[in-house]
């Protein structure tokens, strides 16, 4: 429509023309007033040395609205904890972007071509929930 293709992409150009992707709208968790893009979370956690795959999503909250919570999958003969990842991510993004529970999973849904599947992990907690942001 009018020489634009909306692909549910959210971006920003910079001072010098580039364009930068950061994430999906879908996948984007407003907490408490702020927009907290799950890709953004994902990638720090990914830094810690036992995180094998991660997938970070809003979970209902009834103060915030929607919370984050990481789903985590560690790579095998690892630990890490709860308040590890936290910490991790407050140190690097702020608290607002700190998810605040941290599931550990054996395995990561995902498709036949290996993509975790969010969608599959946010439905089973936004399951009877009142309302959905996003």
């Amino acid at each position: 429509m009018f020489g634009w293709h909306h692909t549910g992409d959210v971006g920003y150009k910079d001072n010098h023309g580039f364009v930068y992707i950061v994430d999906r709208k879908k996948d984007m968790i407003v907490t408490g007033g702020f927009n907290v893009f799950s890709a953004e979370v994902e990638h720090v956690i990914a830094e810690h040395p036992s995180v094998e795959d991660c997938a970070v999503i809003g979970v209902p909250d009834e103060k915030w609205g929607e919370a984050v919570k990481a789903v985590i999958q560690l790579k095998p003969s690892t630990h890490a904890t709860e308040q590890e990842i936290v910490q991790l991510v407050k140190s690097v993004l702020g608290s607002v972007h700190a998810p605040k529970t941290v599931d550990i999973v054996t395995s990561l849904p995902r498709s036949p071509n290996g993509k975790v599947l969010k969608r599959e992990i946010r439905d089973k907690f936004w399951a009877g929930a009142n309302r959905r942001v996003g």
